[in-house]
This record gives C-alpha cells, structure tokens and sequence, in this order.
C-alpha cells in the first residue's frame, strides 16, 4: 500500500464491495459501482488528456459529485470541489488559479459554465449523461478506455486542492499531499473504531474540508456516508433513526438550529455512537445540550484549518471535567496531534509557554499556498522548521490542553479599552432570555464601535445593558443591540460575520439619514 488517497476507497471497497458508500437524495451507490464508474470516468478523462494535472468538479452534493472526486484521484491528478452556487467570478477565478485542465459537471455545473467562461470554452467538460452542445469541448465515457485500477501517486502529489478566503478578498488556494491525508486518516483510525456497520452524516459542502473527514473515515472503514438534505433538519432525530445515522458531524451553528425544531430532548438521538464538531467555537452549553440528546454518542470538539489538513486537535468532552477547563463558555481545543509540534507566539513575537499565536508544523501541514504572494505573513520560520501561523489565540492548560480564545483579528480596540469580542459574547449569553450572540464592529465618527446581534427573546436594549454592566467595563458595552431570528449562515454553514458587520453599518447609514 502507498499513501494515496483513494486507497481509503480501495480498503472499503475489499471490506463491503456491494454495500451502500453512498447514500443520496434519490438514489443509493454501492462501493462496486462506484469504483466501476470512477474506473470509468478516470480512463475517460486520461483518454481526452493523457496529463490532466487538475481536474474541477463542479457539482453539487450527488452521484456526480462524488464519483467525480474518486474518478479525479483515480487519474492521479489534483481534485479541485467547486461549488455550483459559488458566484461566477470567484468561481472562474478559482479555476484560473488551480490551472484545472478538465471539468466534471452535473446538470447545474454545465448550465453555469457559458457565465463562467463567457467565449472561452476551450476547456474539455465530461457531463455524464448530458447532452453537451457544440461549444464546448465534450470528453465521452468510453468503456474501451475504462481504467483497470488507479493511477500510482507519490506522497508528495497534491491529491485535492480546496480556496480559502484571503485578507485581500481573493480565494487562497491551498494543496493538500497524498501524504498530509495518510497521516490524518491513520491517525483517525486509530482514534475512533469505525466500522462497516457505521452511517456518516455528510452536512458540509464538498468544498469545505471537513467533508473529507465524513467520505474517507467512512470508505476507510467500508461504511456508508448519507447525504443530510436541508428539510431533515426540521426533524433531525427522525431523519436519523429512519436512516440509522451512527456518526455526526458538523458546525456547532446546526445545534442552535436543530434545538429551534425541537430536536434535542433527552434521548432524542440514541443511534448516534460519535459526534463531532468544528468549523467554529463550541459552546459548553450546546455540547451539554447536544450529549444530553444523543446520550449514547462521545461528542468530540475538533480544530485545524484547511493548511493543515481538516483538523489538527480534538477534545474529548468530559461533563465532570470539561466545563472547568473552557475559557468564555467555550469547550477546549484539546491536543495538537501525535508527530506535530507548536509553538505560542506573543504580540511582541517573542515565545510563551501559557498563552499565544498558535503555530503549527508537522506532516498535516501544506507546502504552501498555490499562489507564493499568499505565503507573506502565514508562516513562521522558527528554530530550521517552517510553522504554520493560525491567527487563533490560545492558552495551554496543565497535561497541554489548548483553550481557543478568539481569533487575533477578533482582538479590538475601543475607546482604549483592549477588547476580545468573544468576551462580549459570552457575557450576552449570561443575559436573561438571550440564546446566542455575535459581535461585530463598525466605524462612526472616527471611533470603533461595536454591536450585537442576538437571539433568543426580545430584550430592550437598556435591560441588556443593564446586565451588562454588572459583568462588564462601562468601555466594553457595544453601541447598539439587535435581535435577529437566526444568524446567516455562509455556504459551509458558519455564522456569516461578514454579512452581520455589513448589517451593522447599513443600520448606521439609516440612522443617520433619519436623523
């Protein structure tokens, strides 16, 4: 065995070959043909170019998609999830930067590339089972150039490649190895003991990495991953007990909405045996709430930017014993994980033991980003080793549990007071009636100020102040308090801040043009 990707396929594929690896809106896809597809689709593709290095997938979450992703890694090349809802221009812009020499589509995808091109469409499409018009450069499924097994790959090929969003406003495009995603995954299967028996929700988005986490624990151990339609969270403990759902994951933002529905009584879950969380702050009162519906599950609080490979700590949640290590109502981080090391930067970048930057190296991390100009500022180069900079705060906590404080980004200053927006944060959620809370700033006359958005009941502004005051400075009580529903949720279903600050200046310019 090598380090490739798709031999985590291979593995389940030998264990369950005609049990479901995909469950789906309207259909159910067994490991064999799977793999016969995939088979398929990558000789397909090498036919129409024997060196495809990058290979696009613009569809969403259906047979398409996902065979999409394992036929691109049967041909060797990088796989490149795009999503078909993105907006056109960042679209095109990613695909301009990951030089992506052919595209999968569905039916969505292959509508959407004449916006995405305009004239251009020199680039080969493969749109199986669609009708494709002449302007576009039509790659055929040929069963005589079906592959008989994958590609080989070397550890250090770049097996997908996902965009994060840059300070500048344009995707980073950041290379995950072959070898980055073997030592995560065996590092996962010796951590939990999935098995064929198991049902992985899959919550996120393709382009998101956690969604990796879901397909390749599951093909890894011959399980099958079920594709979590956004009407089931209207039910979520029905949708799970009638699909036998064993394994969650997603953002902790789904738990708010799942208790919206009334979906997290005692016992409401019994099916689910693990639970885990990432992509935001875990809350102690969610995780509470959610271990209290799913008794039999261990919940697990999960961390790790995309750069080093979906996530890098993970906590154990422990009711006796993790309540009194959380900092601002926010279960731990945890662990970094085995074969890694990290360091904590201070301020002034010197070095501390207790509290920093954290920085990060080891086999998770990626050799850079796709372009060189996005590398300015997120590495450090410490004692010969290149670490990569996180930009969250953290704290070291006796036996070397971590503790998320905030984001450096999320560290402001008002008034001349120094303050951390988680803070304000967990305050408002101490406020009678209040559920949840998201600060954000916005500029006025030349000074920061800062304004909430919440939910739970409505609250005059002077009652929360109020309360405030009893647990906060007068300089860190933020301007305006605003009630909302719900928060926007972006496309990966985190809390939307950008869309919140954005809300906060529009309620500003309206102010203003009444007053």
């Amino acid at each position: 065995m090598t380090q490739a990707l798709y031999e985590r396929f291979l593995r389940g594929l030998a264990v369950s070959p005609d049990a479901p690896a995909l469950r789906l809106a309207t259909e159910t896809v067994t490991y064999a043909r799977a793999h016969e597809t995939a088979l398929l689709w990558a000789g397909s593709l090498l036919a129409a170019d024997q060196t495809p290095r990058v290979i696009g997938v613009l569809a969403g979450k259906g047979f398409e998609s996902y065979v999409g992703i394992l036929a691109g890694l049967y041909t060797g090349a990088t796989v490149v999830p795009l999503h078909p809802d993105f907006p056109v221009v960042r679209t095109r812009r990613m695909l301009d930067l990951s030089g992506v020499a052919a595209i999968i589509v569905d039916a969505k995808g292959l509508a959407s590339l004449p916006d995405i091109y305009g004239d251009e469409l020199d680039i080969p499409v493969f749109a199986p089972g669609a009708d494709i018009d002449g302007r576009f450069t039509a790659i055929e499924a040929n069963p005589a150039h079906a592959l008989t097994e994958p590609k080989p790959v070397q550890p250090s090929d770049t097996a997908y490649m996902l965009f994060t969003s840059g300070s500048t406003g344009r995707p980073k495009g950041v290379p995950i190895s072959h070898g980055s995603t073997h030592h995560y995954f065996e590092l996962l299967d010796r951590r939990y003991d999935f098995a064929a028996s198991d049902v992985f929700s899959q919550t996120f988005d393709l382009n998101f990495d956690c969604a990796m986490f879901d397909l390749f624990c599951a093909w890894g151990a011959g399980a099958s991953v079920q594709y979590i339609p956004p009407a089931a969270y209207r039910d979520i403990p029905a949708f799970l007990a009638e699909h036998d759902v064993t394994v969650w994951f997603s953002t902790p933002s789904a738990i708010g909405l799942i208790r919206k529905m009334g979906g997290l009584d005692k016992d409401s879950m019994p099916g689910l045996r693990w639970s885990f969380f990432a992509g935001e702050a875990l809350r102690m009162t969610d995780t509470a709430d959610w271990q209290q519906a799913a008794s039999a599950s261990t919940v697990e609080n999960l961390y790790g930017p995309t750069e080093l490979t979906v996530t890098v700590t993970g906590h154990r949640w422990d009711p006796a014993t993790s309540p009194s290590q959380g900092i601002n109502g926010l279960v731990p981080i945890g662990e970094i994980h085995e074969g890694h090391e990290y360091v904590l930067v201070t301020p002034d970048d010197g070095f501390s033991d207790v509290e920093g930057e954290l920085c990060i190296t080891g086999p998770q991390m990626t050799a850079g980003y796709l372009d060189p100009e996005d590398n300015k500022g997120r590495f450090l180069e410490h004692d010969g080793k290149t670490w990569y900079r996180t930009g969250d705060r953290v704290r070291k906590l006796d036996g070397g549990v971590l503790v998320y404080l905030g984001r450096l980004d999320a560290q402001v200053q008002v008034q001349g007071w120094r303050v951390e927006l988680a803070e304000i944060e967990h305050a408002l959620r101490e406020c009678a009636g209040v559920e949840d809370a998201v600060t954000v700033t916005r500029s006025a006359d030349g000074t920061t100020e800062l304004v909430v958005f919440y939910t739970g009941e409505v609250t005059s502004p002077v009652v929360l102040a109020k309360q405030l005051r009893t647990i906060l400075p007068v300089g860190m009580l933020p301007r305006q308090y605003q009630h909302v529903g719900e928060f926007p949720l972006n496309s990966n279903r985190k809390v939307d801040r950008p869309t919140l600050a954005t809300r906060a200046n529009d309620m500003l310019a309206v102010a203003g043009s009444k007053g």
